[in-house]
This record gives C-alpha cells, structure tokens and sequence, in this order.
C-alpha cells in the first residue's frame, strides 16, 4: 500500500531556538544576512520541502521591559531580523520550486495591503506565495502603532476574520481572462470581469478593486497558527494549512479532528486543510551523537534565559521572583499566546517545576523536540502521520546554517527511502505541491 505523503516545511527562525546562536557552528544573526536565508532556503529546495515559513513581529519583544530598566532582554537573542516580506520577492527570482510563506499581522496592517503585497509575491514567484495569518502574541507590538495595550484577545480575532474576508474578497477582484490587451480594438480588458468588493463592516470599509490581475495561485496559501478555541475555528474558516505545537500524539490526534471536523463544518474537505504542526529534530549519525548535542545546547542555556521563554505566557507574572525548582504560580489569563499558555499550565499541574518547564519551552518554544538517527526520527514522523496526527511538519532549527542542512541531508533520504516523502517537485505553484485546491473566485457567475 501506497504511504501517505507528508508536507515539509521550514521555520526560519531569527536566531534559532534554544541558546542556539551562541553554538560554536551559528551564525549569531542570520536574519540580517540575506546571504543566510538564501542559503537556508535553497537547502529546503534542494530537499524538496513544500515552502519556507518566515515567522514575524513588528515589534522588539521584550522592548518595554527593556524600557524599563530590565537589562535582561540584552542576553536574549532573536530581536533585530529583516522584514521578510522584503526578503521573500527577493528569494523568489533566486529559486524555481519553494513556497515562499511569511507571518503578517492583522492587528497592525490594513487589508488592502496585504492584499497587495502577496499578491505581488505570487505573480513575481509564479505561484509560490503564502501569508501566515496571525493576530499579533507580543505586547511590544501596540506601543509602535498608538497603543498603550494590546487589543484584547477577542476583538483582535473578530478583526481577523473581517481581515481575512476582505483579502480574499481583493484577491477576487478580478475574473480570470479579464485583461483583453487587444491592441487592434484598444480594448484593455473586459470590464465585465472586473468587480468592486464594496465592503462595509464592523471594522473596515473597503470599495476595492485590487490594482493586480488575480494570483497564479487563484489566491496565495493562507497559513494559520491560532490553537485556542477563538484561534481553531479563525483556521478552519480561513487556513489551507495550520501550524500548530502538540507533544503527544494523542493531543495531536484531538487537534487534527477538530480542526477537519471544523473545516467541515465551512463546507470544506478535510484535505483542504492541512495540520502541520512544528517539530524541532536534533539529528546525528548515532544516538550518542545526537543526544551530545542536545546536551551541548542545553549546557548552553542559563536558568534566566529559559525563564524568559515563558515570559510571554505568564500573563505578567514575574517569574523570577518564585523558587525555581518549585511549583508554576497560578497565573492570569494571558493576552497573548493562550493556546500556549494552557499548554505550559497543563504540564505544570503533571508535576514539572518551573526550571523544568522553562527549559523545555526554551528549546523549541512548546513544539515537539526529537532527538536521534535519521532512521529514529523518520520513524517518529511516521508514526503521527499514519496515526492521524499530522498531514506533515514546519521542521525547526535550534540555530542557523548546520540543523537544517543536516535535515535535509539525513533524514530527507531516509524518508524517500522509505516512500513517505517525494523525489521531486510534482508541480510548478505552492498550492499544487501541497495538493491544494484552487479557490473559486466569489465573483464569477
């Protein structure tokens, strides 16, 4: 029988994970190097992976507590990166088959930008664009924009979903065909086929139309990370794929059901949406050898560096100031990351203590960590895909060039060799590799 194929794609973190950018092989700030992120984005094409996914903020995390005399953020790393919708049009003339996937926020953006910009991608890419849909976690982000507070969990998911069917609404703008370009008649294109969104909502009003013919994609591939119950359903409304942090795999099988039985309930195919959740594999030639470089990075790690790791999710609570090998405190909601939150108090409340949880979200900030031979986490990956856990995976780095080639030349292998991951690229856009449909355009008839 036939296995099931599974997705790849891969996370280009600023910095890594972990302590990663002191590793002795690092680059310590790959993101301000473009020559890094073509590199790393050519060994995923070289690897056949389905995209690189850039993650995002517009905002120093960290930077008002810095603001506050809080010197610690100045030993953390991960905090100056360039604007990867910048960098993605400029990877797309330098590669053929990758998707090419950004994060951008909807808290701080306007929808006719966005609708632009990927847009734009798409065409100069040929297909290969994909925005990753997200609400903004870092508190950081609202001093830049006017805010004193981040909007409040729910209304910056109402404005999402507002956002997203605007987009989509743009993208539409135009009918496939519609440019004439008839020189003989001077008819330009076909006004028939050009149609205004006019859309009046509870948070934008927008007329249109998009100055862009429609995407070779029909729409560019929309990503989607929210985990809370808010964040499930946004996905299910709106994502083609939905990255995703479980650890086991029966949480990942109550995950991926969920959401499939969601997506269904828009009308749509469970294998319309994808669930790709992240994984971060430390690999070596041996057991041995892979275990010693886990413990390489965690030796790198202070107690006060993995303790920031759950800065985010603390709801404010300084954690420091608690005994580190005792008990999480109890915590207030959070106005970030909630998914992530409830994961951190639920592995609190089976027993880990503070250091223990701090060093765990360090390492892959909440993602599932494996560490082994090529051959051990081939089989791992294999395992949730024909448990029904996953449909593939966004494969982490602790740090940048060496885990991701390391990657692509070990395990890639080992999984063609068992026949779970292809040879070769089956098609020239982002949506035909992932065996995605094309969207229907709202407007035709």
């Amino acid at each position: 029988m036939t296995k099931k194929q599974m997705k790849l794609g891969a996370y280009i973190s600023p910095g890594g994970h972990h302590a990663g950018w002191r590793h002795p092989e690092a680059h310590p700030n790959p993101f301000m190097h473009f020559e890094v992120l073509l590199e790393q984005t050519q060994a995923a094409e070289r690897g056949k992976m389905d995209a690189v996914f850039f993650p995002d903020t517009i905002g120093m995390g960290g930077s008002t507590a810095l603001a506050n005399g809080d010197a610690r953020r100045a030993f953390q790393g991960r905090c100056v990166y360039l604007e990867p919708l910048l960098v993605l049009p400029a990877l797309a003339t330098l590669t053929t088959n990758i998707g090419l996937i950004s994060t951008v926020t909807t808290t701080y953006n306007e929808p006719y930008h966005v609708a632009r910009h990927f847009s734009t991608i798409d065409h100069i890419s040929k297909g290969r664009a994909g925005w990753n849909l997200v609400t903004s976690q870092i508190e950081d982000e609202s001093w830049n924009f006017g805010r004193e507070q981040h909007l409040a969990h729910e209304l910056r998911y109402d404005r999402a979903t507002e956002f997203y069917d605007v987009v989509a609404g743009l993208w539409d703008s135009w009918e496939d065909g519609a440019l004439l370009l008839d020189k003989d008649s001077g008819h330009y294109f076909d006004a028939d086929k050009l149609h205004f969104l006019n859309h009046d909502g509870k948070h934008f009003r927008v007329r249109g139309p998009l100055n862009l013919t429609r995407a070779p994609q029909g729409r560019p591939v929309v990503a989607q990370a929210g985990s809370s119950n808010t964040g499930r359903e946004l996905a299910a409304r709106t994502a083609d794929i939905v990255f995703t942090a479980q650890l086991v795999v029966d949480e990942a099988q109550s995950f991926y059901k969920d959401i499939k039985s969601r997506a269904a309930g828009y009308g749509r195919a469970a294998d319309s949406i994808l669930v790709m959740p992240g994984l971060l594999p430390i690999v070596g030639e041996t057991e041995a050898v892979a275990q010693r470089k886990f413990q390489d990075l965690q030796d790198m790690l202070s107690d006060e560096i993995a303790l920031s790791s759950l800065k985010l999710l603390s709801g404010g609570v300084d954690l420091s100031r608690y005994p580190i090998e005792g008990p999480l405190p109890e915590l207030p909601v959070t106005n970030a990351a909630r998914s992530r939150q409830a994961m951190l108090i639920d592995m609190a409340r089976k027993g880990m203590t503070i250091r223990q949880l701090a060093r765990y979200f360090a390492v892959g900030s909440g993602h599932n960590v494996v560490v082994g031979t090529p051959e051990q986490i081939a089989a791992h990956m294999e395992h949730w895909i024909s448990e029904g856990a996953a449909d593939g995976f966004n494969i982490m780095s602790p740090f940048m060039p060496t885990p991701l080639n390391a990657f692509v030349d070990l395990v890639i292998p080992e999984l063609q060799r068992r026949g779970s991951f292809r040879r070769d690229y089956e098609a020239s856009t982002l949506r035909g590799n992932l065996g995605l449909p094309t969207p229907r355009n709202i407007f035709e008839r």
